[in-house]
């Protein structure tokens, strides 16, 4: 597993860890057209997900991943490579979702994380807020997906 620039792997990952202006590229997941097919059959049922036919006469010209299928597969990435394992206390949000380029069966999607600003909490010193920028690469270094994350993290040595 990649830990990108990360001096500790996220098992032993804390708020320390994340610094303002690092960039971490991180993880690969590739896309099958079966969970393209399985995913969009369950929740997002439009022709040019669940009909290859259908979606070679649509504008992207064949089968494509939902935009939730695609937020799901960064999830993983993030997740399993970014994310403290014992120190995330989960997230308000996100911010500025967007999906900006198709995508399809075969691709190999990467993350390209900057951790863009790291505040400790007023109210809880054990505790601060980790907002990082996630852009979701394919095969080819091209942008699919970004979005702006805010992450609840303890410090490894406060409260």
């Amino acid at each position: 597993m990649s830990q990108g620039s990360f001096p500790t792997p996220p098992q032993g990952r804390y708020m320390e860890d994340y610094v303002k202006g690092a960039v971490h590229e991180l993880g690969e997941i590739e896309v099958t057209q079966a969970e393209i097919l399985d995913f969009a059959r369950k929740f997002d049922p439009q022709s040019f997900h669940v009909d290859p036919e259908a979606a070679k006469q649509s504008i992207y010209g064949g089968l494509i991943a939902s935009g939730w299928h695609t937020s799901a597969l960064l999830m993983r990435l993030f997740v399993d490579y970014y994310l403290p394992r014992a120190a995330s206390l989960g997230s308000p949000g996100v911010d500025e979702l967007r999906w900006l380029k198709p995508v399809r069966p075969g691709d190999v999607l990467s993350i390209r994380v900057t951790v863009a600003d790291v505040r400790p909490s007023q109210s809880k010193p054990d505790r601060g807020l980790l907002h990082s920028f996630v852009e979701a690469l394919n095969q080819k270094d091209e942008v699919v997906m970004s979005l702006k994350a805010m992450n609840l993290v303890l410090y490894r040595d406060r409260g």
